[in-house]
């Protein structure tokens, strides 16, 4: 579906980004990539390693300046959203730049999307968004009200706007599984709590999930994927079992345990084989059957807890992916 199409990419040097590029590269052979971001070094690196691919075009901007994101969306038929000031304690001591970065970094995204008539857009979200405790989850939640609002505030309302959120992302960049691999050495895991849980998700499902996502949206859907959870201690003792483990406690703006579907969401929620999909209140969007599809309405009081998943990941399956797609000597 992706075939002879112009996509741009905010953020796109991120761990997100790299990957969606080297999957979709391989999938598709007439498509065209626009990575935008602000590292010129990151650039050149993930140009190096695509050897100079034609199909992939890099350009330096930030999603903070509206006028560039407009010049270089022109043409462009998709752009995923993926830039954004990620990591919590940083939000938390940073919040002047982290509501630039995410949220108005949004609002520019959706100015340069309907300026050009840019057919569909994908923002990636996160469970901190969900009853968000932390000025990150905050800024994200905006972010998402942002883009299920613009599905109604272009003036020829062509583009159509919608979210992925999902959780931690195994292997990422400033992750906790790189984390702990480089602690490892120093033979001491530092761990916030022992009964701290996450979601859990690979790059590939991430994508795999943007990919579905950009074929069955209309606009205003937020898609959540079902994932594994984990507690912190066990991928501590799957890294480093002989480690000596210590409990520093919870740093600020940090949750014990996350949510992607909150309680209050459960009266426009849809669960399907392998994710959910919220219809937001707004336009009466919840109402919508082409938006429903085959979708099974969830009950009133449901909610997607990382603590309460039906789902668990083990040990045994963490040490298995960390040996496949991690360099952990």
């Amino acid at each position: 579906m992706l075939n002879n199409l112009n996509i741009l990419i905010t953020g796109g040097t991120g761990s997100f980004g790299r990957c969606f590029v080297d999957l979709t590269l391989k999938k598709y052979k007439n498509i065209n990539l626009i990575i935008y971001s602000r590292d010129e070094m990151k650039q050149w690196e993930m140009s190096n390693d695509l050897n100079n691919d034609s199909r992939v075009k890099f350009v330096i901007g930030d999603v903070r300046d509206v006028d560039r994101l407009i010049q270089v969306s022109r043409g462009v038929d998709l752009i995923i959203h993926a830039a954004a000031t990620k990591i919590v304690p940083t939000a938390e001591y940073n919040p002047f730049e982290c509501i630039k970065t995410n949220i108005n970094g949004a609002m520019n995204v959706i100015d340069a999307a309907h300026t050009n008539k840019v057919k569909k857009v994908i923002a990636l979200s996160t469970d901190k968004a969900s009853n968000p405790i932390n000025l990150y989850g905050a800024t994200k939640l905006a972010s998402d009200k942002l883009f299920v609002a613009a599905n109604y505030q272009g003036l020829s309302n062509t583009t159509q706007f919608s979210i992925v959120r999902y959780g931690n992302v195994m292997g990422s960049r400033g992750s906790i599984i790189p984390f702990f691999l480089k602690q490892k050495k120093e033979g001491l895991l530092t761990i916030t709590d022992p009964e701290m849980t996450r979601f859990m998700i690979s790059l590939e499902d991430a994508v795999s999930l943007v990919i579905h996502a950009l074929d069955d949206m209309l606009g205003g859907e937020i898609y959540i994927k079902k994932i594994p959870s984990m507690k912190l201690i066990d991928i501590a003792d799957a890294i480093a079992p002989k480690a000596e483990k210590k409990i520093i406690g919870i740093r600020p703006g940090e949750k014990l345990h996350e949510q992607m579907i909150s309680i209050d969401d459960s009266s426009s929620t849809y669960e399907y084989d392998s994710f959910y999909k919220i219809l937001p209140m707004i336009h009466d969007i919840y109402m919508d059957a082409n938006r429903i599809k085959d979708g099974t309405k969830v009950n009133s009081k449901f909610q997607y807890l990382s603590n309460l998943n039906n789902e668990w990941m083990t040990k045994e399956t963490l040490q298995d992916w960390i040996s496949k797609n991690l360099n952990d000597e």
